[in-house]
C-alpha cells in the first residue's frame, strides 16, 4: 500500500509544478519524461544493483579516507579534540573541510575538475535535451555549490537573458557541494547521501523545465569562453594573462575553507538559537512550537512519501523537513544522527534525501547576493521577484529525489 502512496506522491510532485508553471504550453514534454525514467533507472542501479552499490560504497569509502586523514591534520594541533570518544560537530563534521576544500580546488588548479564538468555536462545535455549551459551548469553545481558555481559562470550570466538566469537561480536552490559531503557521511547514511546527489542534478532540469519553461533558440544554445579580460576579473589569471602560482592559489584557498568552516559553524549556532527563542516566544503565548506547526503544514507532502500510516511517524517526518527548510540540513542532520540508525529503512532513505541539498531561507540570500554583484539590475530584479520560485524549486526538487529513491528502500 505505501509503495501505492509513494508512486502517487511522484505523481503529484510532477503535477504541482505544472500547476504552477509559468507557461505551460512551453513544457516540453518529451524532455521531462526523458530525465524522469533516467533518474527512476539511475535511483534504481545506484540502490538496487549490486555494482550501483558497490560504486556508493566505493565513493563512501573515499571520503571516508579523506575525513580520516583530514583528523590527523586536527590531532596535529588539538589532539585534545580529537582523541575523545565523541567528537564535537565542530571538530568532526565541519574541520575536515579545512582539508576537502583545498583539494576541490588543487583539482580545478590543475585542469582535471573542469574537465569531468565539461564532458558530463556534454553528455547529460544529450541525453535530457536540456540547453548545454542548464546541463553544464546541472553538472558544475554538483561538484563546486551554488554561489561558487555561479561566480565561475559570470561570463555566462552576463551574455544569458534574464528568463535563463532566473532558471539557473532556481536550480542553484538544490544542489550541495562536493566538498561537504565528507561532513555530511558523517551523520547521515553514505549510501542515501551519494545517492542524492545526482538524482538531485536531474530533478533540477525536470523542475525548472517545468516551473520556468525557456525557449533557448540554436544561437542562443552555447556556452562562454572565457578570454582575455574576462579569465582576468575570474580570478583565474593575473593581468599578465598567467595563472596563479600555485601555493598564493593554495594559501588563498585554505583562507576560504576557514571563513566557509565559520560561516557554517555562524549560521548553524544562529539559526539553532533563533529557531529556540522562536519556540519560546511561543510558548509565552501557548502556541505550538514552531516545529509542530511546520510539521502539521507539511504533513501531506510526508505522507505522500510513503512513510507509513502511523500519525506520529508522518508528523516526525513532515517536522524535519520543515526545521531544514527555515534552518538549514546541517541543523536537522546534527539532531537526527544520534538516532538515524533506529528510524525504519524507507524512512531513513527519504530523510536522508530530502535532506541532502541547500534549499533553505538562508540560500535564497545567498543566491541573490552573488547575482546582485554578477548581473544587471534587470536580471537580478526578476530573480528577486520570484523568491517564492525558487523556494518551491528547491522543496520539489528535494520531494522528487526523496520519493524517487523511496520506490527502492523498504
Amino acid at each position: 500500500m505505501y509503495l501505492a502512496v509513494n508512486i502517487i506522491g511522484l505523481l503529484i510532485f510532477l503535477l504541482i509544478g505544472w500547476l504552477f508553471s509559468k507557461d505551460r504550453k512551453k513544457i516540453d514534454w518529451k524532455g521531462i519524461g526523458i530525465m524522469v525514467v533516467f533518474n527512476l533507472l539511475m535511483a534504481f542501479f545506484l540502490v538496487k544493483v549490486p555494482w550501483g552499490r558497490d560504486i556508493v560504497k566505493g565513493l563512501a569509502a573515499g571520503f571516508d579516507t579523506l575525513i580520516q586523514v583530514a583528523y590527523k591534520g586536527i590531532a596535529f594541533c588539538i589532539p585534545s579534540m580529537v582523541h575523545v570518544k565523541n567528537m564535537d560537530f565542530f571538530v568532526s563534521v565541519l574541520l575536515p573541510i579545512l582539508l576537502i576544500v583545498p583539494l576541490f580546488d588543487i583539482l580545478t588548479y590543475i585542469g582535471f575538475l573542469p574537465w569531468v564538468i565539461k564532458w558530463i555536462g556534454k553528455i547529460l545535455a544529450f541525453i535530457t535535451r536540456q540547453p548545454k549551459f542548464e546541463s553544464f551548469f546541472a553538472v558544475e553545481m554538483m561538484f563546486l555549490g551554488n554561489t561558487e558555481a555561479l561566480a565561475v559562470s559570470s561570463l555566462q550570466l552576463k551574455q544569458m537573458k534574464a528568463s535563463r538566469n532566473l532558471t539557473l537561480a532556481m536550480m542553484s536552490m538544490s544542489c550541495v557541494t562536493a566538498s561537504i559531503l565528507g561532513s555530511y557521511m558523517q551523520m547521515m547514511p553514505a549510501q542515501f547521501i551519494l545517492t542524492a546527489v545526482p538524482i538531485n542534478v536531474i530533478n533540477a532540469l525536470v523542475v525548472t523545465a517545468m516551473l520556468n519553461p525557456v525557449e533557448v533558440s540554436e544561437a542562443e544554445d552555447t556556452i562562454a569562453t572565457m578570454k582575455g579580460s574576462a579569465a582576468k576579473e575570474s580570478g583565474d589569471v593575473e593581468a599578465d594573462g598567467k595563472k596563479e602560482p600555485f601555493f598564493s592559489f593554495l594559501g588563498d584557498s585554505i583562507l576560504g575553507a576557514g571563513r566557509l568552516v565559520l560561516i557554517i559553524a555562524a549560521n548553524v549556532i544562529t539559526f539553532v538559537a533563533l529557531a529556540a527563542l522562536i519556540d519560546k516566544i511561543l510558548s509565552l503565548v501557548h502556541i505550538w512550537s514552531m516545529e509542530k506547526i511546520l510539521g502539521y503544514i507539511l504533513y501531506p507532502f510526508a505522507w505522500l512519501l510513503g512513510v507509513g500510516g502511523d500519525p506520529h511517524t508522518v508528523l516526525q517526518l513532515s517536522q524535519y523537513m520543515g526545521t531544514k527548510l527555515i534552518t538549514n540540513e546541517f541543523v536537522v542532520m546534527g539532531k537526527v544522527s544520534p538516532i538515524i540508525h533506529t528510524f525504519a529503512p524507507h524512512f531513513r532513505a527519504v530523510l536522508t534525501v530530502f535532506l541532502t541539498s541547500f534549499a533553505n531561507l538562508s540560500t535564497i540570500g545567498m543566491i541573490i547576493g552573488c547575482f546582485k554583484g554578477i548581473v544587471n539590475r534587470e536580471k537580478n530584479d526578476l530573480i528577486s521577484k520570484n523568491v517564492g520560485y525558487m523556494l518551491l524549486s528547491g522543496i520539489l526538487v528535494s520531494l522528487l529525489s526523496a520519493a524517487m529513491v523511496g520506490l527502492y528502500v523498504w
